[in-house]
């Protein structure tokens, strides 16, 4: 029998806050971290809902969750926890720690009735085997603004810009954000507290940009959209070489969209944009003239692990009528192993066991990645992933898992 010592989880405490945060900053190599990062990471954090682990008096791993509504298809906000936090100490290392920790945050999400776990993975490669699949993208550009034009829709001149303090324009854009967030799936509704995320502007992270500026975009003095955004003055050989960096942008209209994509296109003394973390679908891919000149770069970002299989497919409309038998394997929550009817259109679902044939086989991975309707079924088939077990099934599952919007989750946390 090992005399090794055995590493213990425990619900986190307030007056054990500061350890406990100082070993996350450590476990992920962070550079200097600013006093409004550390207080605002303190005000948003449950303790409730957050474990150390704990070898003697020594913490060597962390983790938490948020409790979060996301958006799915059809628009509902549905409960889910946000796994966030997780680190282990790598003196640490392959003792089980994180295995532990995920079992116990999944079971906690469903003692409290959440459906969903969500995250964003630092390193993609281990959430697999905790049956999260990556269920939304995002896309980074670095566009050449000196010859890359627009061409915007009727309408767009007819949009008042103007500057607004990022703070005090806070309610206003907030708003928008608030209409927006039914429309696409993926999307959190954003607790108390999380609209300060936003504004966060220490200037340690600013790398010599300016501080944080915001634009606001008005019709018939009503706020339809804003820009928060960043410039940093450049110089080169033949003259002015400025970065605009886009932080967020929203809009309620593509004429109000249009018109704060064309004043970031055209800021004096700056001849790059640089966009990161946008969806996929982002309209700004269809208004330029010269998508090649965007250097534009697809990656992973959101993650989703279906908590109950029936109650989170029952959660969300689907965009043509579907009626089929799920073989779902699941280890890791066995409770959500075996075959499920699922039959549902865009008016509403039902999900629930079954004892009929299997039409589609899967596991608990890959009915996280296509929840949100950004991975198609037949593309992770094509891949092995999912096998057809009935002919025609996988080509009605597929169209009817899709989303109109592709999901998108640009809430870090």
């Amino acid at each position: 029998m090992s005399d090794e010592p055995r590493v213990e989880l425990r619900e986190l405490r307030p007056e054990q806050w500061d350890g406990w945060w100082g070993n996350l900053v450590r476990a992920f190599g962070a550079g200097p971290v600013s006093e409004e990062e550390r207080e605002l990471d303190r005000s948003l954090t449950e303790c409730d809902r957050s474990l150390g682990a704990w070898d003697g008096e020594l913490c060597v791993g962390t983790s938490g969750a948020f409790s979060f509504r996301i958006t799915v298809p059809g628009g509902a906000p549905v409960p889910a926890a946000g796994v966030t936090m997780v680190s282990v100490a790598a003196t640490h290392r392959r003792r089980g720690v994180l295995t532990a920790m995920m079992r116990r945050l999944l079971d906690d999400a469903r003692g409290r009735g959440e459906p969903l776990a969500v995250l964003l993975a630092s390193e993609p490669a281990i959430y697999g085997r905790f049956g999260y699949g990556a269920a939304t993208a995002k896309v980074s550009a670095e566009i050449d603004t000196g010859r890359v034009t627009l061409a915007v829709p009727p309408g767009t001149d007819a949009v008042r810009l103007r500057y607004a303090d990022p703070v005090a324009a806070l309610p206003e854009c907030e708003a928008v954000y608030a209409a927006l967030v039914p429309t696409r799936p993926g999307l959190l509704v954003r607790r108390p507290g999380w609209e300060r995320a936003v504004v966060l502007d220490p200037e340690i992270h600013r790398d010599g940009a300016s501080a944080l500026q915001c634009v606001v975009a008005e019709r018939d003095g009503e706020v339809t959209g804003y820009a928060r955004f960043r410039t940093k003055v450049g110089w080169g050989p033949s003259g002015h070489d400025g970065t605009v960096t886009l932080e967020d942008l929203d809009a309620l209209d593509p004429a109000s969209g249009a018109a704060l994509w064309r004043f970031l296109f055209g800021i004096d003394l700056m001849s790059k944009l640089v966009v990161r973390r946008r969806p996929v679908d982002d309209a700004w891919q269809h208004l330029v003239s010269d998508t090649r000149r965007c250097l534009p770069r697809l990656s992973d970002s959101g993650y989703v692990r279906l908590v109950d299989v029936g109650a989170a497919l029952a959660a969300r409309t689907y965009q043509a009528p579907v009626d089929v038998v799920l073989a779902v394997e699941d280890d890791f929550c066995p409770w959500n192993a075996g075959s499920w009817r699922l039959s549902g259109d865009a008016k509403g679902a039902v999900c629930e066991r079954t004892g009929d044939a299997p039409e589609l086989a899967l596991s608990a991975r890959e009915l996280g990645a296509a929840y949100l309707g950004g991975t198609s079924l037949a593309a992770l088939a094509s891949a092995g992933r999912v096998r057809e077990l009935r002919p025609g099934a996988l080509a009605e599952a597929s169209v009817a898992f899709g989303s109109v919007r592709a999901p998108w989750l640009p809430h870090g946390f």
